[in-house]
């Protein structure tokens, strides 16, 4: 069972097939099993890494209060270990943060960032407005509702189900990440590192809007930008066909050396 130390906390992960890598960062409600119809899909062209942070999953859950903060050093650990290079980071909803920060902590080791349904807890004053208003608009619904469409639940009452029991294996709670984009990294920040970044978002997530996205894209000089039709805020759930090939399209086209500094 593959463990890794960050900072005397033992990290779960697990590492399939071979090639490019790609490290994927659960968000509140998930854990390395999440990634199931991602791994089967790409572990044939693409080294892909999945991993509990801390107080999900198999990861220590023994502490008394988990912090957001301590997150982004759960992926470094398994970067670290593995002695992963020019790896992909690709975080779902607010698992991006966390794979932000490891990013710009590890840019000798990560290639790209994808941020998945959210903004990464980038620090910029129109886009906290904007992703503020969303968040406004989408406490108004069931958090189901704001996860996968009506359709999905009605037609996929079964891996609906599941997908809700997929949280019921943590001990950390959502509360317990939303610290992670305190004192978030600027848009120089991100830029100076090197460190490439694309934004992946479905047509239809209800909890952060394509207009905010886009503009999150058009102040990001170099930023990637990836707009899925008709897919919800867990594509990777609900539309796994068309999640997994805007992931492998990122992947190999995410690859160029970084400029020399």
């Amino acid at each position: 069972m593959p463990i890794a130390d960050s900072d005397g906390t033992s990290i779960y992960y697990e590492r399939h097939g071979s090639g490019p890598a790609i490290l994927f960062v659960h968000g509140s409600g998930g854990h390395h099993a999440a990634w199931w119809q991602q791994v089967a899909a790409l572990r044939e062209e693409f080294t892909v890494v999945t991993v509990d942070l801390r107080g999900f999953g198999k990861s220590d859950s023994s502490m008394p209060e988990f912090d957001g903060q301590d997150f982004p050093g759960d992926v470094v650990a398994v970067l670290d270990q593995e002695d992963l290079h020019d790896a992909m980071l690709v975080g779902q909803s607010i698992g991006s943060v966390a794979a932000l920060r490891a990013g710009l902590l590890r840019p000798e080791r990560v290639g790209s960032v994808v941020l998945g349904h959210s903004l990464g807890g980038i620090s910029h004053p129109e886009l906290k407005e904007l992703a503020a208003a969303d968040r406004a608009e989408a406490v108004k619904l069931p958090v189901i509702d704001r996860l996968l469409t009506k359709r999905f639940q009605r037609e996929r009452a079964d891996l609906t189900f599941l997908f809700q029991q997929m949280g019921t294996f943590n001990v950390a709670r959502m509360q317990d990440l939303r610290n992670l984009d305190t004192d978030g990294p600027t848009l120089d920040d991100i830029h100076a590192s090197g460190v490439k970044v694309a934004f992946l978002a479905g047509e239809k997530d209800a909890v952060l809007s394509v207009k905010t996205v886009t503009r999150a894209h058009e102040l990001l000089p170099g930023s990637h930008l990836e707009i899925v039709p008709e897919a919800p805020h867990s594509m990777y759930w609900e539309t796994p066909a068309k999640y997994n090939a805007a992931v492998a399209h990122l992947r190999r086209t995410l690859t160029a050396p970084k400029e020399a500094a």
